[in-house]
């Protein structure tokens, strides 16, 4: 590189502080997934302060995140908000889209799937349901609370002392987090993760009720999760458990389709 240890050469460019974000973020890469701010820095000609100030602002909206053990950044799933077109080249969201709209032409209910960002569940896809009365959210909303059908099937895929730290320190968010609420918490997720869906009755929304399923890689790995959802009047007991099932299905056809492993149990179907 041309410029000093401090990038002053870059600095001097007479660039738009939008263009500098955008340098920033061009930097990672599929090689590079991980960044430090020095690294970047000396990537984008610019200094080390000016680059931790555009990291902050981006981490801020969601674009990039901080990986805690290294302590480098990554870039953060709060893109697609901002970056519908770049939807279309997501594989799970392809290849789950027509799944979603036979799932919602089936239960006549919003369907949608939903990514993980390492401490919230965010929308990548949503079919709305064909009633007026019905529930929907955004492309890029983001669910962060413990008890949300979507988070309780992410985190049934995380070690338990990851999970503790998730919800003591706040990121996310459960009402109580005394060691009695821990336990009965851990034991709803192996619930979820046996029974492959996670029920959300009301308890985020007295007037919705979610159902979420995981969507599996070749590596039985979640990388995804269907999401039903519903306004509470329309969901009896019984009605519930069709769309449970219908949900686990859905989330189970998303996975063959992705060549996927159900981490080795029987899919529905």
């Amino acid at each position: 590189m041309s410029e000093n240890g401090n990038g002053e050469a870059g600095e001097g460019r007479a660039a738009s502080p939008i263009s500098n974000a955008v340098a920033v973020l061009r930097c990672f890469s599929v090689d590079e997934p991980l960044l430090g701010v020095t690294e970047i820095a000396a990537q984008v000609g610019l200094h080390k302060s000016s680059v931790s100030r555009i990291l902050s602002t981006l981490e801020s909206e969601g674009l990039v995140e901080r990986d805690e053990p290294t302590r480098r950044f990554r870039l953060g799933l709060g893109i697609i908000a901002v970056a519908g077109p770049l939807l279309a080249d997501l594989d799970v969201r392809r290849v789950a889209y027509p799944v979603l709209r036979e799932l919602g032409e089936k239960t006549g209910e919003t369907s949608a799937l939903l990514l993980w960002n390492g401490h919230e569940a965010v929308s990548v896809e949503q079919i709305p349901s064909r009633h007026q009365v019905k529930h929907t959210t955004t492309l890029g909303t983001r669910y962060g609370t413990a008890l949300s059908s979507s988070v309780q099937v992410f985190l049934a895929t995380e070690p338990p002392e990851r999970v503790r730290e998730l919800l003591t320190t706040g990121a996310v968010q459960l009402p109580h987090t005394d060691s009695r609420a821990l336990d009965a918490y851990a034991v709803r997720l192996a619930e979820a993760a046996a029974k492959g869906y996670a029920v959300n009755y009301g308890e985020t929304s007295p007037d919705e009720v979610g159902v979420a399923s995981p969507v599996y890689d070749h590596r039985g790995d979640v990388v995804a999760a269907v999401l039903i959802s519903a306004p509470r009047f329309r969901v009896s007991p019984e009605r519930l458990a069709e769309i449970c099932d219908a949900c686990a299905r859905a989330a189970a056809d998303v996975t063959r389709r992705l060549g996927g492993n159900a981490g080795g149990r029987a899919a529905a179907g």
